[in-house]
């Protein structure tokens, strides 16, 4: 005679001594994640049920989650659950059936990254036209890094700050966020603007440290642009993803984060052109104006010509202070130039430009001058011509303005009685006078 609990601890060390371990195949239902990290589920197929329990440690083994309707092969051992007197798998490991374990890693870290918004491109920053300074994460030994540090040095001699880190085998995913962090931190005081994170190329599992969570986070938390430069065109990995550019190969991410020196000296010389031609188009239409103004002056009266001579010369002095300022202003800009180019030494060529430059500047004073000299003495005859048609040049040859005691002009002597008051305005001075006689015509 067996007690309950008897019975049921000979059934399940019967089990255990005859089928030490096995492969069950089924479909995941009833699946239950306490926070304990235990899974328990029930393996079925079309003709049974098979109820099975994994351990926490056996759960953090695998390398994808655990999800309702997933067709898995589960290793373990058959056990009765002596609670419940319930036969029961207890599982060690899985692997899930058709896909390959990593591969279904990989796709549920993915769209767990994608439903969180870290793969969207309006959350990437762009990167820095002209870094200070460039961070790099890989191993110190492979090609990757020399791949970089000759890019560099041929397009754009920059500052590199190596941070090493494995970057294959379970250590280092863990090693590749350290040393990102460790630029993260220094980039402030290194001048540091851009990371460049990425290896040579290699197959999928050689390159599964770049599809770890923490560093696919720990990219996105990075204060400066990353660009992920993991050597390979057909695997993306999840840092391509989440990194701010993706370049196909370490030289290429070279290639990304720094200009080439040839190209920025054919752009300085065409911002020196397109200077050199706004200025003379500028100096065209203040020539224009100041020419038109000075042929409306010569149709004018002498208020207005008064008035245009202070418009012209106050015009004349904003082109000075304008022509100056952009002068000034063309000067900080190439000094700046001068230093952010001081690896390709272009310093004869910004002397040249200078000296062009004061050059300009002096014919460009000079000729607002000649034509300001030119223009004075137009204004000086236009305002003869308005002297010799005034009433007061009439006067000058000894003609006198008479007036009656109204004010009103005399123009006869029948508008005039004998003792009226007269003014007579002469050309210095005015006379009051009586009239004592009349001559010439009068009245009936």
């Amino acid at each position: 005679m067996f007690a309950v609990s008897e019975a049921v601890e000979l059934a399940h060390r019967t089990l255990e001594q005859h089928i030490a371990g096995l492969w069950v195949e089924g479909e995941v239902s009833n699946l239950v994640l306490p926070r304990s990290g235990h899974a328990y589920f029930t393996l079925k197929d079309g003709r049974g049920a098979l109820p099975t329990a994994m351990w926490a440690t056996s759960v953090r083994r695998l390398r994808f989650r655990l999800q309702e309707g997933q067709r898995l092969r589960v290793f373990g051992r058959m056990g009765i659950y002596a609670a419940q007197g319930r036969f029961q798998l207890y599982a060690e490991r899985a692997e899930p059936v058709g896909v390959g374990e990593l591969a279904l890693a990989l796709e549920q870290l993915k769209r767990k990254l994608h439903d969180e918004g870290l793969f969207a491109e309006a959350r990437k920053r762009p990167l820095p036209a002209w870094p200070r300074g460039i961070g790099v994460v890989t191993s110190p030994n492979g090609a990757a890094v020399h791949d970089i540090i000759k890019v560099v040095r041929r397009r754009m001699p920059t500052p590199i700050l190596l941070s090493p880190a494995k970057v294959q085998g379970p250590e280092a995913p863990y090693e590749l966020i350290a040393a990102l962090r460790l630029l993260a931190r220094a980039a402030e005081a290194r001048d540091i603007e851009v990371i460049i994170l990425g290896r040579g190329g290699g197959s999928m599992e050689d390159l599964w440290a770049f599809n770890h969570e923490g560093l696919a986070r720990a990219v996105v938390d990075c204060p400066v642009p990353v660009v992920s430069a993991v050597g390979h065109e057909v695997d993306v990995t999840v840092c391509d993803l989440v990194a701010d550019r993706r370049a196909a190969t370490p030289s290429q991410a070279g290639e990304l984060v720094v200009p080439d020196r040839r190209e920025l000296a054919a752009r300085f010389d065409e911002y020196q052109r397109r200077m050199v031609r706004n200025i003379e188009r500028r100096t065209v239409d203040l020539g224009a104006r100041l020419h038109g103004g000075s042929r409306r002056l010569e149709r004018w009266g002498r208020s207005w010509v008064r008035e245009q001579r202070g418009q012209l010369e106050h015009s004349h002095a904003r082109l000075l202070v304008e022509v100056r300022g952009a002068l000034e202003a063309d000067r900080r800009r190439h000094r700046a130039l001068a230093e952010r180019l001081a690896a390709v030494d272009p310093r004869v060529r910004v002397a040249q430009q200078r000296r062009a430059l004061h050059e300009l500047e002096r014919r460009l004073i000079r000729a607002g001058r000649s034509m300001t000299a030119e223009l004075r003495p137009r204004l000086a005859r236009a305002a003869g011509k308005l002297d010799a048609l005034s009433p007061l040049a009439v006067l000058g040859r000894g003609y006198a303005l008479a007036r009656d005691e109204g004010g009103r002009v005399i123009r006869k002597a029948s508008e005039v009685e004998v003792g009226d008051a007269v003014s007579l305005r002469l050309s210095e001075g005015q006379l009051s006078v009586e009239v004592r006689s009349k001559a010439g015509a009068v009245d009936p």
